[in-house]
């Protein structure tokens, strides 16, 4: 499906082959990337999922956007938590906008997300827990400036987690990963986590993970019926 600019991010949709409402993955691409990026991944999901993916409100030159700016200084890496909560904030409106639009089922929302588009994930999901059923977080990280914006323990208990990461990843270092694995052990939530050799990047490995969570999902919500 062509792109589409009418509901605050502009975005690619490939719709359910399933009538009815459907269960909704949303695709959120790493810095400098865009909505092509992990859209290319679609025709590997399920066709019961009705997939879109979004690109990142921050231009940052031809083809390339982010979510947040990333700024480098003496101290080392620092992230503009500012501009990441109203790319959160977006993301949030943007979920409610296309549940109002298609025949999405609001109670099975899932966040898919690659690197900086992983944090983003990981930062709606934590804070606004009832608007997903689920986050995946791929190469990315939870970042320690959007944990006191979290939801209480009941709103987070049980919530899905999957985190993947590379051992050799060049771009967002394994000990980071790590350490976010520990920040999300100390809440309530249902954490997989899973390390892969691999670098800043998705392998055949780790998405064959990420199918087989989403194919249980799917299973589980069919038993509940």
């Amino acid at each position: 499906m062509d792109t589409i600019d009418d509901l605050g991010l502009i975005y690619r949709l490939r719709p359910a082959a399933m009538p009815g409402a459907a269960p909704l993955v949303l695709l959120l691409h790493g810095l400098g990337s865009n909505e092509d990026d992990l859209f290319s991944l679609a025709p590997l999901l399920d066709p019961r999922f009705c997939i879109v993916s979004a690109r990142a409100p921050h231009v940052l030159g031809p083809g390339a956007y982010a979510w947040f700016s990333i700024l480098f200084g003496f101290d080392g890496m620092r992230v503009d938590v500012d501009e990441a909560r109203r790319s959160s904030n977006k993301v949030i409106a943007f979920v409610g906008d296309l549940i109002e639009r298609y025949p999405i089922d609001a109670k099975r929302v899932y966040l898919m997300g690659f690197s900086q588009g992983a944090m983003i994930a990981a930062s709606v999901a934590l804070s606004r827990p009832t608007l997903a059923s689920g986050a995946i977080l791929m190469s990315g990280a939870v970042l320690p400036e959007f944990m006191e914006h979290a939801a209480s323990a009941d709103e987070l208990a049980g919530f899905p987690i999957l985190a993947l990461h590379g051992r050799w990843d060049t771009v967002v270092p394994i000990a980071v990963a790590r350490n976010s694995k520990q920040l999300l052990k100390a809440l309530p939530v249902e954490l997989e986590y899973q390390e892969f050799d691999m670098d800043h990047e998705i392998s055949n490995e780790s998405f064959h993970t990420v199918v087989e969570w989403l194919h249980e999902r799917l299973r589980a919500a069919k038993a509940s019926y």
